[in-house]
């Protein structure tokens, strides 16, 4: 059986359960699952290359002992130990500095991490079905990351829409973009379940900069990540030890909009920055209060532009996600796109088509690159085109690697072309920090517009023909 049938499989077994409810709990329900399989296959792993490693975990607890055996524990026996000993344990585990750190990830997963099934029959058929698959085997890993990429998007369709998923060709190519090197810190401070930081490890490992065990170990130490909610920071924690990071505990569970500005201080800051901070949502209140006065706003993405401004080295980089309306909003943004463009070398918009985030989220949104050090003297747009024949990306048809190659190409030479023109600062800041410039050097194919829009315009066209006919009446 294929790992894509084994995992449905588990979903249909889980739907049987009364005690899960939803797509949200059930999906909560396998990624604990699988986080305790793929931690104990990691573990085989390291005792191979070590025979003197000792597991962080209390034998009876770990998954070799209470769940791989599929005649072993069943039915109420099975969801007595879960519920209390397993889950009573795990969160419960205390260790000394000295210990191994990963047990320090087991406890910290697991603290707002429960049991939602209530058959413990049901949950046996689940735990063998896992056991069926072997994360030290080559095979198993890489079809798993693409399982797990369509658990992400299952993740969206429950219900949070533009919380958890980038589209990997997405997070790739910013993070191409940005160039992070071996011995960078690079930062995602909303991220998800990890996808710019899996990308960012794949883009150091495949520049050929790691030469020895010492240069990965500096690598993983390398990479911080910050998640507010626990189901997407359980996965981004799974995501990174399924990447070859041992001890992942740069992932961190918090908000860090929730700590007042002025308290991020050199010790914060870090070279590099890929994120897409969530867009759409409104913090808290009170946690714009956190932020000086001219840049107190409710929404998340224009609050998350001025922390990575403020985490961001002298010399530092980012690409992040920003929707329109932080292009083209007035107001407090304004203040806001003021002190990027003063502080921040502003180079690159690449305006991204419509759909990427389909169907999760309508907004149309854009990359943007800047480095911190030298004030924006222009800023280069692309426009990136719809394949021929799409009029916008779908569920169904999501966007592709392939796709980011003529902007990969024009990034090396940057010259002019019918996706490609430049921005003066002059020209913005006559615009009061607008940034929303349109492409002037292609027309609108109408073929690529909603047809809400397009009825609009022609509406719009309508109105004006009958007001210059009034006018022409009046002259007769």
């Amino acid at each position: 059986m294929s790992i894509q049938s084994t995992i449905k499989s588990i979903q249909d077994i889980m739907r049987k359960d009364a005690g899960v409810d939803g797509d949200a709990q059930r999906l909560s329900q396998l990624v604990w699952l699988l986080f305790l399989k793929i931690f104990d296959d990691k573990e085989k792993e390291y005792e191979l290359i070590d025979g003197k490693y000792k597991s962080p975990l209390p034998k009876e607890m770990r998954w070799r002992n209470w769940a791989q055996d599929p005649e072993g524990m069943t039915g109420d026996d099975l969801l007595d130990f879960i519920n209390n000993k397993l889950f009573k344990k795990l969160k419960g585990l205390s260790f000394s500095e000295n210990d191994d750190s990963r047990g320090f990830i087991v406890k910290e997963v697991f603290e707002d991490t429960y049991n939602y099934m209530k058959s413990g029959t049901l949950i046996r058929q689940v735990i063998n079905k896992i056991n069926e698959v072997d994360f030290n085997r080559q095979e198993d890993k890489h079809h798993f990351n693409e399982i797990y990429e369509h658990l992400l998007k299952e993740l969206q369709s429950a219900g949070n829409a533009g919380e958890y998923y980038t589209p990997r060709p997405l997070t790739k190519f910013v993070v191409e973009m940005v160039n992070p090197k071996l011995g960078e810190i690079i930062l995602d401070p909303s991220c998800g379940t990890g996808g710019f930081l899996v990308s960012a490890l794949e883009h150091i490992r495949n520049s050929g900069e790691i030469k020895t065990a010492k240069d990965e170990k500096l690598l993983q130490s390398s990479i911080r990540g910050v998640e507010l909610k626990p189901l997407p920071h359980l996965l981004a924690i799974t995501n990174m030890i399924l990447h070859g990071v041992e001890t992942p505990q740069q992932i961190k569970r918090d908000d860090m909009l929730s700590r007042p500005l002025r308290e991020y201080g050199p010790k914060d800051r870090v070279d590099v920055i890929v994120a897409n901070p969530p867009f759409g949502g409104v913090v808290k209140d009170g946690t714009e209060a956190n932020f000086p006065a001219s840049f107190r706003t409710k929404s998340t993405a224009d609050l998350f532009l001025v922390l990575f401004m403020q985490l961001l080295k002298s010399n530092g980089r980012a690409g992040i996600i920003l929707p329109d309306g932080s292009l083209f909003g007035e107001g407090v943004i304004t203040a806001i796109k003021q002190k990027l463009l003063e502080e921040f070398n502003l180079h690159t918009i690449v305006r991204l088509p419509p759909g990427v985030f389909s169907p999760y989220a309508g907004v149309n949104t854009n990359l943007l690159f800047f480095e911190k050090g030298k004030p924006t003297k222009e800023v280069r747009y692309y426009q990136m085109p719809l394949p021929e024949g799409l009029r916008q990306y779908t569920k169904g048809r999501p966007i592709k690697d392939e796709e980011f190659e003529p902007v990969k190409n024009w990034f090396q030479n940057r010259t002019e072309n019918e996706y490609a023109w430049k921005v003066s600062i002059d020209e913005i800041k006559s615009r009061n920090y607008n940034l929303d410039f349109k492409n002037p050097n292609k027309k609108d194919d109408i073929a690529h517009k909603p047809p809400e829009e397009i009825l609009k315009g022609l509406m719009g066209r309508e109105k004006r023909i009958g007001t210059i006919l009034g006018e022409v009446r009046k002259m007769l």
